[in-house]
């Protein structure tokens, strides 16, 4: 267990996390070029820590939880609240339940490409006057909305459908 949660690409996943406070800090400090550049540098790692773990085999579940996550933070309270919510009640499920299927859905990955493509934007939004930008921004900060709402709905009907083919002995 231990071996497995110390894999290059889950430290990739534990750097990407070491960022966030730092992006925070630099957009709060109006920062900008900082910001995105240390966005860039968490968005690189993101894509890194998923090819090596392909790559090297190297898939492991904690990377399974960490890899999102650690994307989740790079954005919104909204978004990430919805997250902590599901995270909440798949813990509940497992610990009342046989099901161990927490799989994300196809919106759920879509979200996350949508979440990073949105904050890059948002952030080269803050260094250039770019007219492409700030449209980009306006219609991605919207698709991650409808997204995070659509995915949140999608898991929840998942989630029911996976509990109802449970057998009443793994219930």
């Amino acid at each position: 267990m231990i071996s497995r949660f110390w894999t290059a690409p889950n430290q990739l996943t534990l750097l990407r996390l070491v960022f966030v406070p730092f992006v925070i800090i630099n957009v709060l400090d109006d920062n900008f070029r900082w910001a995105l550049g240390l966005f860039i540098a968490a968005g690189l790692s993101d894509a890194l820590d998923g090819l090596l773990a392909r790559w090297l085999h190297q898939r492991s579940t904690i990377g399974e939880y960490l890899d999102p996550i650690a994307d989740k933070l790079l954005f919104t309270v909204v978004v990430f609240s919805r997250d902590v919510c599901i995270l909440l009640l798949c813990a509940l499920v497992y610990a009342t339940t046989t099901l161990r299927d927490f799989r994300p859905s196809i919106f759920g990955k879509m979200n996350t490409v949508a979440q990073v493509a949105a904050l890059f934007l948002v952030l080269l939004n803050e260094v250039t006057n770019m007219n492409w930008v700030y449209v980009g921004k306006d219609y991605l900060l919207w698709t991650v909305f409808g997204l995070t709402c659509l995915s949140a709905i999608h898991y929840l009907f998942l989630l029911g459908y996976r509990l109802h083919q449970l057998t009443p002995a793994e219930k």
